[in-house]
């Protein structure tokens, strides 16, 4: 009985799919949104449809009904489980390849072992990045590779140049980042730092902190330290 409620179940699913008028809902939304390309129509949560299209930060998706009579712009939020459902689904969505970033470009930072590792775009003078290095000060066993990304102040850009050229660049790095303390280096050596500018740029970041994870997801600012705990372990 119940194998024949899950093939009804199934029929009913497919039945629904078939329902979407896809070439209604791409020239609606293309028209809403700006003239975008839409680059995907699926079925999504609550009976409605996932519309994927990319923009200059990278893939971007909204909510609509079968023949795109409305559209829903925002977070689809599952309370029973505390799962932000869009938010996990951009993350695969806008994944990179991660053993292909350009890690000599970055600053490593490493605690104990260092096992447990993440890339992250950030910027000295970022509020939120320098939040999120106390919660990085309280984790142990963990790879930072920090991409430097001065886009807040881009005039104090020099700082970064500076963390480069220090003889120990995770230090360097910590004392601008966490304690507000320039670097005492020049910042004359051949540096990375338009690299990284250009590398963000390639890859849609538009915010810092911007944290990628070994298995190319990204996440768009801070985590508390359980959740990136969460994240880190694989839990989540």
């Amino acid at each position: 009985m119940m194998r024949a409620i899950t093939i009804t179940t199934l029929l009913a699913l497919a039945a629904t799919a078939a329902l979407a008028d896809e070439a209604q809902i791409r020239k609606v939304l293309e028209n809403k949104l700006g003239g975008v390309k839409i680059e995907g129509i699926q079925p999504g949560p609550l009976g409605l449809y996932e519309v994927r299209f990319r923009s200059s930060s990278g893939m971007r998706i909204v909510y609509t009904d079968a023949d795109a009579t409305h559209i829903f712009v925002g977070k689809v939020y599952d309370a029973l489980n505390d799962r932000d459902v869009t938010e996990e689904r951009l993350r695969k969505l806008n994944a990179v390849k991660f053993e292909a970033l350009p890690f000599d470009q970055a600053v490593k930072v490493q605690r104990g072992s260092g096992k447990r590792v993440l890339a992250m775009f950030s910027d000295p003078y970022c509020p939120a990045c320098k939040q999120f290095e106390q919660t990085l000060q309280q984790l142990d066993d963990v790879t930072i590779y920090v991409f430097m990304f001065p886009v807040i102040r881009p005039e104090l850009a020099d700082q970064s140049r500076a963390v480069w050229c220090s003889p120990d660049r995770a230090k360097a790095w910590l004392d601008v980042a966490l304690r507000g303390k320039a670097p005492t280096a020049k910042s004359s050596c051949a540096n990375p730092v338009e690299k990284n500018l250009e590398l963000g740029r390639a890859l849609g970041v538009n915010s810092t902190p911007t944290l990628i994870l070994t298995n190319g997801e990204r996440i768009t600012g801070g985590l508390s330290r359980a959740d990136l705990t969460d994240v880190l372990d694989g839990k989540r």
